[in-house]
């Protein structure tokens, strides 16, 4: 069986959220409501079936934009868990921007490996997430572990694999599409020719890689395997005429009526509400001062204590994990030391105080917010980067390309040497990687063209930088 995520994923997944949650406030604000408007309508349409909602856990919360929904407009009580630290330390500027009163409990971790004791959960839920993980199977065993005799998962947005396309490549978001593109988007043709989710191709060149296997068949047979009862929402595409006519069709060709049929050929997504086998616990109030009762170590298993410093501290082994920022980050102490490095010679993060030390000449002044901070560079630029690490070394280079420099070509050498060339024809984030010679220090050099200007501006532009370091080749 397939390990559910490589690291080099999760890696990707922590780099994602941080650039993607935090770089953009004021329209992720906005993305965040209408999301959380959606999954609102999913649990009040499913209310009565759910029941009692407290503690709940939010799995691959992102910001925890739809964990401060649940505290708010249905006044649960529980936490919020995601990869990235980072992103999770996004709700501070929700809270004030929302004018919130209450918050969830924010915790770094790993959804195959939960930091929570057996059974201590009433609710969890989680948002399109599943399908990043190649064994999807591994994340309904540890939600079943948590869950309470009776309790809920609650998965939604979830892609129905589409039988009727040529799945010839995979398409990038609409405001990064071609022209002709966008026209058969709006036709309601596009998704017969591309592969997988429109939009995932962003994710995909990040290294993220996305398992758009489930056709609604599967689906339903994994929610058999682990939950006794179930209700369904199944949402299937109708942009524009192409895909309008193509379900109406299915329907009427379905011997029950139902969007089954329509599904299975257009694909869509699916919301499923799932209850675990068992009598439900008679309600118990969740002391949320006293949330550490819920957990256990990600290391060793046993139970965690809160000490004055409000740090969780192991009773079984060593582990400990301070409150930094309203987050606590309870990864595996491996996983945590890589995925969270702090400063060090194989990583130039522009968001981070610092990185300016391993920059050499050709970049312009730092620019953006949060986790999306970045540097303009115009035709050439050099920094430097000294291995950490032992084994091979590849360049990873993320970056954002605007017009009117597109198509534009990238250059990369590395000590004199030439790493890769890069052409990008398409406007947006890129996620450039290259395999590296072996040495302790690298002397990177960056070209870019074409170049461009603006009238009120003196400087030479290409593309922005945002983040470059050494990583292990994919494993």
């Amino acid at each position: 069986m397939s390990r559910a995520q490589s690291f080099s994923v999760k890696r990707a997944q922590v780099e994602f959220h941080n650039f993607a949650s935090l770089g953009q406030p004021e329209r992720n604000l906005g993305i965040y409501a209408e999301e959380n408007q959606r999954r609102g309508e999913v649990i009040r349409n499913h209310r009565e079936f759910i029941g009692a909602m407290t503690p709940f856990l939010e799995i691959g919360a992102n910001a925890g934009h739809s964990s401060y929904m649940l505290a708010n407009e249905f006044g649960a009580s529980g936490f919020a868990l995601d990869l990235s630290a980072d992103s999770l330390r996004h709700g501070r500027v929700l809270m004030d921007a929302w004018e919130l009163d209450r918050a969830p409990v924010r915790l770094a971790g790993d959804a195959v490996n939960l930091p929570f004791a057996d059974e201590s959960l009433r609710f969890v839920c989680a948002f399109q997430m599943l399908t990043q993980f190649m064994d999807i199977e591994s994340v309904f065993r540890e939600v079943t572990r948590v869950l309470q005799p009776g309790g809920i998962f609650l998965f939604a947005e979830e892609p129905l694999r589409r039988k009727l396309s040529l799945r010839l490549y995979r398409c990038a978001y609409y405001e990064t599409m071609k022209p002709w593109e966008r026209k058969l988007y709006d036709w309601g043709l596009l998704g017969y020719l591309v592969r997988d989710v429109i939009g995932a191709r962003q994710e995909e060149s990040f290294g993220i890689r996305q398992n758009h296997s489930m056709v609604l068949k599967q689906w339903h047979a994994l929610v058999q395997k682990y939950f006794a009862a179930f209700e369904y929402d199944i949402y299937v595409p109708e942009r524009g005429w192409g895909e309008r006519a193509m379900k109406r069709l299915a329907i009427a060709l379905d011997p029950y009526g139902s969007e089954w049929r329509a599904a299975h050929l257009l694909g869509g997504t699916l919301a499923a509400v799932c209850r675990k086998a068992g009598e439900p616990r008679r309600f118990e109030e969740f002391d949320l001062l006293r949330f550490e009762d819920l957990l256990r170590c990600p290391d060793c298993h046993a139970a965690l204590t809160r000490g004055k410093d409000d740090a969780l501290t192991c009773v079984g082994c060593s582990y400990r994990a301070s409150n930094e920022e309203q987050v606590y980050n309870l990864l595996p102490s491996a996983e945590r030391r890589e995925l969270y490095p702090g400063e060090r010679g194989d990583i130039i993060d522009f968001s981070l105080p610092g990185h300016e030390r391993r920059l050499l000449d050709g970049w312009y002044d730092v620019e953006g917010v949060f986790g999306n901070k970045y540097r303009w560079i115009g035709a050439k630029a050099s920094a430097c980067l000294k291995r950490i690490k032992p084994g091979p070394q590849h360049l990873r280079i993320r970056g954002h390309a605007s017009p009117p420099a597109i198509p534009v070509e990238l250059r990369a050498n590395v000590n004199g040497v030439r790493a890769g060339v890069w052409k990008l024809d398409r406007p947006g984030l890129f996620v450039l990687e290259a395999a590296l010679d072996d040495s302790d220090d690298y002397l990177l050099e960056i070209e870019a063209s074409p170049v461009w200007t603006v009238p009120t501006d003196d400087r030479t532009f290409s593309v922005n930088l945002s983040m470059i370091r050494l990583v292990d080749p994919e494993d």
